[in-house]
């Protein structure tokens, strides 16, 4: 049996969270849409968004509000969870909009000891 190897493109590294949100949009039939969602492994420049029930479709533009902050993501994949009723969509910031949850990745940062610094804050932004 041969080993696969994945190649991970990030530039930055993510940290694994559960952040509750708002997300609205466009779905596929051209109606709005606005709903609670959460997001999990999260960096500066995307998440992965988890509990969705509108339909998107890849390259779509959604919003997200996050602690009174909000932001515009590009949608790059879409996948149904196990139950296929509800859907994961991994999404990656649209600039210049600013991260609504960099706050989370700068305590993040903090809590390292003195000297360590994780990926995610020595990488650019995308």
């Amino acid at each position: 049996m041969t080993n696969i190897r994945t190649i991970d493109r990030r530039r930055e590294a993510r940290i694994s969270m559960n952040v509750e949100l708002l997300v609205w949009g466009v779905d596929t039939k051209g109606e709005r849409f606005l709903q609670q969602a959460h997001a999990r492994d999260i960096s500066l420049s995307g998440a992965m968004l988890s509990g969705l029930d509108a339909d998107l479709r890849s390259g779509d533009v959604i919003g997200i509000l996050y602690s009174g902050r909000k932001a515009r993501y590009r949608v790059v994949w879409i996948r149904y969870d196990e139950c296929g009723d509800k859907m994961k969509v991994a999404v990656h910031r649209v600039d210049p909009d600013t991260c609504p949850w960099q706050h989370l990745l700068t305590q993040e940062d903090s809590a390292l000891p003195a000297g360590q610094k994780s990926a995610q804050s020595e990488a650019p932004s995308v």
